[in-house]
């Protein structure tokens, strides 16, 4: 079991500030490792680190602004030396009839979901693949599988596709350099960004599922610890769907 250690690594979560990004943070720091949080608020970062034991840090950013990524990666680096693990979790969505979205919709997810992505990956990438060493989690969608309903969400299910496709590209080219790229594909978590418990979706969201629940953002940190550490080393290129079988019917 040693091998789920990340004792002595550093984690650089986005969009640590609150559900799934902070979730993964406290099981990163479970797993000892030193997690370095990035997101807008610094208010609510402080919360979150406020609850982790191994010296976190944080840094507050936007990271789809222009620069930020390779902003925040110089300070990151400056900060603690190296990161170990990139876990890219910042994320919007949308949920807008395909005829009715805006381009600056379809802009504004897309500027997140998988330039903030591609921004970051490319900017510890970089550090990464000079020290021959890595770990990146990116963190996908059951929507980059399926298409949901009843709402319609045409601009984050394609930036979810996207981003396990990036996954699987970074992946085979950084393998030799030894960097591993993986991505976790949630379903329905109850987040502030999924009404979960709204009564109109239950009959998609929750009964459509095998497991017939949501999942907790709690539920979903293991298997990112699970990525991030040796007890994948022989993983990469891989989407590790946490559906709870939503996406087998």
């Amino acid at each position: 079991m040693t091998s789920f250690s990340l004792a002595g690594r550093t984690a650089l979560v986005t969009g640590a500030s609150r559900g799934i990004g902070a979730a993964i943070a406290r099981a990163l720091d479970d797993s000892g490792a030193r997690v370095v949080l990035v997101a807008r608020s610094e208010e609510a970062l402080g919360e979150v680190a406020s609850g982790l034991v191994h010296d976190p840090v944080v840094l507050v950013a936007d990271l789809a602004a222009d620069g930020m990524p390779e902003q925040v990666s110089g300070r990151a680096l400056a900060e603690v030396g190296r990161v170990d693990v990139l876990v890219n979790n910042a994320g919007t969505c949308i949920h807008r009839p395909a005829l009715e979205v805006t381009a600056a919709e379809w802009r504004e997810v897309f500027d997140v979901n998988v330039d903030g992505l591609w921004n970051c990956s490319q900017a510890f990438g970089r550090a990464m693949v000079a020290a021959g060493r890595g770990s990146i989690v990116n963190i996908g969608s059951m929507s980059g599988l399926v298409v949901n309903r009843p709402q319609w969400q045409p601009a984050y299910n394609a930036s979810k596709a996207a981003v396990h496709q990036l996954t699987r590209s970074l992946a085979a080219e950084w393998a030799p350099a030894g960097v591993r790229v993986n991505a976790l594909a949630p379903g329905y978590v109850k987040t502030e960004m999924a009404p979960v418990d709204e009564p109109q979706f239950r009959r998609y969201w929750i009964e459509d599922a095998p497991m017939q629940r949501y999942a907790t953002p709690e539920e979903l940190g293991p298997s990112v610890v699970y990525l991030a550490s040796d007890a994948s080393s022989f993983t990469t290129g891989s989407v590790l769907v946490a559906d709870g079988g939503y996406s087998v019917f």
